[in-house]
Parts: C-alpha cells; structure tokens; sequence
C-alpha cells in the first residue's frame, strides 16, 4: 500500500483504503508466490490499549492496519479533515474478502470457544462452499507453548488465517508467532467467530448504517462493554485532540 493511502491515528499507520480497492488489492495478494501479508483492525478501544501497552504498539507497527468503527472515523476527520473511504471493519470485510476471492481457498480458523469456532466453521462454508474451513484450535491452548497449533498451521499450509483471540492478546500472538507457512495473509479478527456462528446477534441493519452498533452492543451486554464504551470512547478522543494539538501529526506526514 501506497504512502497516500495510509493515515497517522495517534501515531499508527491506518489504510485509507475503499471498499472495491481493498478488496481487489488483497485479492492480488492471495496469488501464488505473493510475501505474507499480516493484517489487524484499529478501534478507539484497540487504540486506547496501544497508547498504555508499548508491546501491543509495536505489534501493530510491523503489521497493517485498517479502520473499524465510527471512533478512528472521527480521528481521521479530526486529524485530517476527512474521512476514511470506508469503514473495513473484520465482522464485515472478512466474509465480503471470501465471496469476493472467487479462486478456491485454504482457510485456517484459530480462537473462540469450541462451540462457536465449529459454528463458525460451518456458517463460512455455507456462506462460501468453494473455500476449504478448517479448525485449527479454540482459544483456550497454551499461549506459552503454541508449537502443537504452529505445527497444524504449517502443516496445513493455509492461504488465510483468522486469529479470534480478543485484543490485546490476538495482535500479540500472532506479532509472536505467526511465521512464514502459517498462511499467506493472516487477520487478528476479534469477536468475528462469535457473530458468524451466531452466538452473539449483530444489530440491525439500520442501526449498522447510523454507525451505532456500539450502542446495540453495549446494550447486550452492558457489564462486560460498558466501560470500552462509555470510559474508552471519551478517552480515545482525547488522546485525539491531544496529537492534533501537539502538531504530531503533521510531523509524522512530513517524515513519513
């Protein structure tokens, strides 16, 4: 990705990519004999985890990265004076990179509970029959010891690997990790596992397009998110006008 198709938030490179051009440009880079591609996705609460966890930054730093959610749309706006294309956030972008990958795939799934990576499995083949699913592990291995999962993963030879771990933990294992055979391009996807086997329910379609699925969230489940949201967000935006005033940004731009 091009320099002008990136975008300083707080200090992390952003992909400033549209919906056509992001998925054309991965779909390039599933080709045979392309350099392994690791991607994450940035939210206020991701942000707010790097800004205090020097360990999780640089993980994203030797990563790219793309913008999810309304929070890094209000930054780029701030920053930059304009938006992001688009909003690539994983629950959305991942099934809609499967449909449009046409050539027949290996996908490796790691992470979740049992029961929702097996949903997860199932749901994507439905969704996409002519891709290869294939469960790697739940979540709940070792992290101090992954050779088991690392030698499945190699043995597999996958051309996507999605790690559904929760933040920080998933950027961290796989910037740990995640090598060369472990899959052409590799996610850190988050809650991706829990909506796909619908377990956990998305909010409704209008309530996605307001961009408030924050607050359906929230709403179902108010003692584990409410203060990602109601604490985060605030604090997310004043790490925000904070760089912006500190001028940081222009100087990132400048040296970049």
């Amino acid at each position: 990705m091009e320099r002008d198709r990136h975008r300083d938030i707080i200090g992390i490179r952003v992909a400033a990519l549209g919906w056509r051009q992001a998925l054309d440009e991965l779909t390039r880079g599933l080709e045979d004999g392309t350099p392994q591609r690791i991607f994450n996705f940035l939210n206020a609460n991701n942000a707010n985890l790097a800004m205090r966890d020097a360990g999780y930054r640089q993980g994203l730093s030797r990563c790219e990265v793309l913008p999810d959610g309304v929070g890094v749309e209000i930054a780029s706006r701030t920053l930059h004076g304009i938006a992001f294309p688009a909003n690539l956030n994983g629950t959305d972008f991942i099934p809609a990179l499967l449909v449009y990958a046409e050539r027949p795939l290996k996908v490796a799934l790691i992470g979740a509970r049992p029961e929702m990576l097996a949903g997860a499995v199932k749901n994507f083949r439905i969704l996409t029959p002519w891709h290869e699913f294939h469960a790697v592990s739940d979540g709940f291995f070792d992290k101090a010891d992954s050779s088991a999962v690392l030698d499945k993963l190699a043995a597999l030879d996958p051309d996507i690997t999605l790690v559904a771990m929760g933040t920080p933990q998933q950027e961290i294992w796989i910037d740990a990790n995640i090598r060369q055979g472990h899959g052409r391009m590799v996610f850190g996807v988050g809650a991706l596992f829990d909506f796909i086997s619908g377990a956990v329910p998305r909010a409704p379609l209008a309530v996605r397009n307001l961009r408030l699925e924050w607050v359906w969230r929230l709403i179902q489940e108010p003692s584990r998110l409410w203060y990602r949201y109601i604490v985060g967000n605030p604090v997310f935006l004043y790490h925000v006008f904070r760089y912006k005033f500190s001028g940081a940004h222009r100087h990132r731009e400048v040296h970049a």
